[in-house]
């Protein structure tokens, strides 16, 4: 019997989409990705490598990519989408009819989408049609920039079919990479969006000068923030001490490759949002996602304190020097 080779699609081949695009060729899946401009996918498949992200490090040829999403998705058994979390509805509503009868929709996206206050599975279930147990989330401690040197990582794969989340699994697993599963998705989800508002503020902190006690501070109570938010909304505590909370958290907020960490840094600067943007020139994800998380912790009556204080200041509601003592001077209280 023939051996059937697995195929994913990765929509879109920007830096963790490429990355992730890797490390499932490297464990043997065969790979297309979608880019939307010609050259990009022009350079991928004659040179195997993205020069716009990662000019010095050569693909595997077993990846290729074009810009026609019918012809990425035909055939695949994985759709996996990594894009921003604002402009999901809209992308996926054109992809939608080149999506095969049984094929798995894999999210690394960490955004909460703005207005509806929705995950980003919720955002795929509501589009596509697809049934939940079809959708599966990858979130943990993944630098991109780590894992395409070939710098060891894990991740958690979250899906309510466990069977799904060990075929995914299977499709990621290599020597540098080390996805586990779970059937917690709202905990994984909301792990990844929380913690890139928490390294706004840790990066806000470290750029006034700050030191790693304050920035321990901010993690320990972003985790707490997080957890209670998550917990309120049906995950598990569990889940938030693991890769795809406390994991994912310490990496975005520790790394000066944290594109997070790195625009609260410029902030703690004193430069305005609009600045800090024209700088970072990427997808930062807290930034949007700060008043949509926010909304939801005041539907579930969570308190965010983190969270408030950095949306009030990136709507310019707050000065740097309020952020900045409202986040180190909360009135003291039992820590449990």
């Amino acid at each position: 019997m023939k051996q059937h080779h697995v195929r994913a699609a990765v929509f879109s081949a920007g830096s963790w989409g490429t990355a992730v695009g890797k490390i499932m060729a490297d464990a043997g899946t065969r790979v297309t990705m979608h880019a939307r401009r010609g050259e990009i996918a022009d350079t991928i498949n004659m040179t195997h490598r993205n020069p716009g992200y990662f000019p010095d490090i050569e693909l595997p040829h077993n990846l290729t990519a074009t810009t026609d999403p019918a012809a990425a998705l035909n055939g695949a058994d994985f759709l996996v989408l990594s894009i921003p979390a604002q402009s999901l509805r809209a992308s996926l509503a054109a992809w939608t009819p080149y999506i095969g009868p049984d094929t798995v929709i894999v999210s690394l996206m960490k955004g909460m989408e703005i207005g509806s206050g929705l995950r980003a599975s919720q955002v795929i279930t509501e589009v596509t049609g697809i049934p939940a147990d079809r959708v599966a989330v990858l979130s943990g401690p993944n630098l991109a920039g780590e894992i395409m040197n070939g710098q060891p990582a894990a991740a958690t794969i979250a899906c309510p079919d466990e069977d799904v989340a060990h075929r995914v699994q299977h499709a990621c697993h290599t020597a540098y990479f080390r996805p586990y599963t779970s059937t917690d998705v709202t905990g994984c989800e909301l792990g990844g969006a929380v913690k890139n508002v928490i390294a706004l503020a840790v990066g806000i902190a470290s750029g006034m000068g700050m030191g790693h006690n304050a920035q321990a501070m901010l993690i320990t109570r972003g985790l707490a923030e997080t957890t209670r938010l998550a917990t309120a909304m049906g995950a598990h505590p569990a889940t938030l001490a693991g890769l795809a909370g406390l994991g994912d958290l310490v990496a975005t907020c520790s790394s000066p490759l944290s594109r997070n960490r790195t625009f609260g840094t410029h902030l703690g600067h004193g430069l305005s949002v609009e600045q800090a943007t024209a700088v970072t020139r990427t997808t930062t994800e807290g930034v949007k996602s700060a008043e949509a998380i926010l909304a939801l912790a005041h539907t579930h009556d969570v308190e965010m304190p983190i969270t408030e204080v950095i949306s009030a200041l990136l709507h310019e509601k707050v000065t740097l020097d309020q952020a900045a003592a409202a986040l180190m001077q909360r009135p003291p209280k039992p820590e449990r």
